[in-house]
């Protein structure tokens, strides 16, 4: 007999319906899953031959196949164990209600419990889009799956349950819509316990009201990764749009805790300085999202960042342009979204103290020049604010004075960003730092001094025409910061100031 099953495979961060056909005929015993599937597909034989038995059911003796169609695609993980159940047991007669409308997923355990798979989200989204009333998924992913309106989401915890639903012996309720509102958001470090480093603030407010890459400068324990880490929390709340676009990526990943069904909090990702440039940009037969992906609508911060590899460095270089990345295999060509705030910190030398007020630095000229050479000009040229953060003197630390808190800086940064949004309303671009270079005259108006002064520096500095554009871009946040729609000289002043580092440091 012959029967088929309706189902959702995954590529990246796509998904696509897919159908699952199982013959079983006379012959010789054989289980055969074809369709290209990889290992982890191939292995459900066994896990379903177990699961069927142990959940009352006859295992078909006879020539078994089941095909993944279409088969020309790649299947891989443990998501069609459920569907490749269900469609053996139609194909053997012992289950004959009807599937057509339905979709269902998720890996089978040998005692035929259901257990979670990833990419549920995504996957929801696709059976939605082509008319499916109904989805039924492990118990684990049911939050994350009933974010999305407009289709039954069923939560199931064992093959049993699937099979009583679908014959009427025991009908299951469709779950409620997951209320994102009630979800707690990941609690984040305030700015407030930030003593003293009022330029590193005023940076970071401007990196964070434009979308801008940064890099910290500075000895250590001067509270870069301290004022880093605060950065999430001034930035602007997440639209639902972004929400969901992060969520698929995490949950593809594997990445998404199980208490947390959705995104709601701008991710934070601080991948160690070991890192691979799979792991920064995504990788594997069938590439899987890498950190740079994973901070997708939030923040990649890059600690101690010359003792990173140069190839992890320069593999960051496209996607940060692009915002995205794109991995080619033998298996397919995979693009991933990576629209992220690149933030770095690093000391000026290896013993960290060139231009410390009160220590010595120990490092040969020769040690400094190689240590800062670890950092391409490209690179460099890619943050758009190089940012001394110098050592906090004992006044400032055992001050009583009460700093700002993280919800002052952000009330302006929302106030910045909302100029921007409605600036852009219709072209897709919603900060500045992702103005394109033909934007820039449109949209970066300056004054005629501010244009003079941005012409002499751009001589004096030996600017490149990235740094240029970037600068540009800056002054465009430092004006919406004070409310000004035409950039004027302070503006450019303040962008070009926030690049001086690299002359001091790279000019050596």
């Amino acid at each position: 007999m012959f029967s088929r099953v309706k189902g959702i495979g995954l590529f990246g961060i796509d998904s696509y319906m897919i159908e699952i056909e199982a013959d079983v005929s006379g012959g010789l015993p054989a289980f055969d899953i074809v369709g290209l599937p990889d290992a982890t597909v191939k292995e459900s034989r066994d896990r379903i031959r177990a699961a069927i038995k142990n959940c009352g059911f006859k295992f078909p003796v006879g020539r078994i196949t089941v095909n993944l169609a279409p088969a020309d695609r790649k299947k891989e993980g443990s998501l069609y164990d459920l569907p490749v159940l269900l469609a053996i047991l139609k194909a053997s007669g012992q289950f004959k209600a009807e599937v057509e409308n339905s979709v269902v997923l998720g890996e089978v355990a040998l005692d035929g419990m259901v257990r979670s798979v990833n990419g549920v989200l995504a996957i929801t989204i696709t059976a939605k889009e082509n008319g499916i009333e109904n989805i039924f998924v492990p118990k684990g992913n049911m939050a994350e799956a009933a974010v999305v309106e407009g289709i039954n989401v069923y939560g199931v915890e064992s093959v049993k349950e699937v099979i009583e639903h679908f014959t009427g012996e025991n009908s299951l309720t469709p779950e409620k819509r997951t209320d994102i509102s009630a979800l707690e958001n990941i609690s984040v470090p305030d700015f407030s316990d930030v003593k003293g480093q009022i330029a590193a603030k005023k940076a970071l407010e401007v990196a964070a009201a434009g979308g801008h890459n940064i890099l910290l400068i500075g000895p250590p324990g001067a509270g870069k990764s301290m004022l880093a880490k605060r950065l999430p929390s001034i930035l602007p709340e997440m639209t639902f749009d972004e929400s969901i676009e992060t969520t698929k990526i995490h949950s593809i990943a594997g990445a998404l805790p199980k208490e947390m069904p959705f995104v709601t909090a701008r991710p934070f990702r601080s991948p160690h300085h070991t890192v691979s440039v799979a792991g920064i940009a995504g990788g594997g037969s069938t590439p899987k999202p890498g950190e740079i992906s994973l901070a997708h609508n939030g923040v990649l911060f890059l600690d101690e960042l010359p003792e990173y590899k140069r190839d992890v460095m320069e593999a960051l270089r496209q996607p940060l342009e692009d915002g995205k990345v794109t991995i080619s295999r033998v298996a397919g060509t995979l693009t991933y979204p990576s629209s992220i705030m690149l933030v770095a910190a690093m000391n000026p030398c290896p013993c960290g103290y060139f231009g410390h007020p009160t220590r010595e630095c120990t490092c040969s000229q020769n040690a400094a020049h190689k240590y800062l050479g670890r950092i391409s000009g490209p690179m460099l040229d890619r943050l758009d604010l190089h940012v001394e953060v110098p050592p906090v003197d004992y006044a400032a630390l055992n001050s009583n004075a009460k700093e700002e808190t993280s919800a002052e800086i952000r009330e302006r940064v929302n106030k910045a960003r909302k100029m921007q949004v409605e600036r852009y309303k219709g072209t897709g671009i919603t900060c500045n730092a992702r103005l394109t270079p033909s934007m820039l005259k449109k949209y970066c108006v300056m004054t005629e001094d501010a244009s003079k002064y941005l012409a002499l520096s751009f001589e004096r500095l030996g600017m490149s025409a990235r740094a240029y554009d970037r600068i540009l871009k800056v002054a465009r946040t430092v004006a919406d910061l004070s409310g000004s729609e035409t950039i004027e000289k302070e503006h450019i002043f303040s962008a070009i100031s926030f690049r001086s580092l690299d002359r001091k440091y790279w000019g050596m």
